[in-house]
């Protein structure tokens, strides 16, 4: 005899995780995933291929597409960057749905990250609260373009002045290798084989592919 079909609560006592791997195509699992994309943004936890198996699921059942839901998704991707998973997440979202006007916002947010236009991306991403992510990646982004920051570049980077940039240099101090320059608080960034070329290995090797993946949103 063949296997027997499992009971809901069976199924039910399956992680997400599991329900994901052994049958991703099976649109009864979506109210399971999208209770984890509200769990996502409750917890602060992430998973890109639970998201991504949502928005599949999306595309065969359409008229089941919670909006809000996908919204949350691609703020979530948003917060992974400089991997692209915005990207991944965007392709599986029907043109007509990227039009409405959240959507469009969300895709400004991007390209202006993307293009390191931190600036702009603060004035247009006032009122949403993913700040820790994106300041962590405006530091990352900063660290393959310079040597040595000024305040005020660093400023602008990660949307901070006064006590609250203070507080954070000197947690970067602590924990990340940076140096506070006295004669005029310039900040000296750690040596990587992009900002100091002369460090990568003259070996011919092709450069690895997560070096790629970092460097890429710079290129935009």
């Amino acid at each position: 005899m063949g296997k027997e079909m499992e009971s809901p609560k069976e199924q039910s006592s399956y992680t997400v995780e599991q329900l994901v791997a052994v049958n991703p195509f099976n649109p009864e699992i979506l109210p399971d995933l999208e209770n984890y994309v509200n769990e996502q943004v409750t917890s602060q936890t992430y998973s890109l291929d639970a998201n991504l198996c949502l928005l599949r699921l999306y595309q065969f059942e359409p008229e089941r597409m919670n909006t809000h839901v996908v919204a949350r998704i691609l703020i979530k991707a948003l917060m992974a960057m400089p991997a692209p998973d915005f990207s991944l997440c965007l392709f599986l979202i029907p043109e007509r749905v990227q039009m409405e006007e959240q959507f469009k916002s969300l895709i400004v947010l991007s390209h202006y990250l993307e293009t390191g236009r931190f600036q702009q991306f603060w004035d247009e991403a006032a009122k949403n609260r993913f700040e820790q992510a994106i300041q962590a990646y405006a530091t990352h982004l900063l660290s393959l373009s310079y040597q040595k920051v000024p305040r005020s570049v660093l400023s602008e980077a990660v949307n901070m002045d006064g006590a609250s940039l203070d507080k954070f240099i000197e947690h970067q101090v602590t924990n990340s290798g940076w140096i506070v320059e006295k004669e005029d608080g310039s900040i000296v960034l750690p040596q990587n084989e992009f900002n100091h070329p002369e460090l990568k290995k003259n070996t011919g090797e092709n450069v690895p592919l997560e070096h790629i993946a970092r460097i890429f949103p710079i290129l935009g």
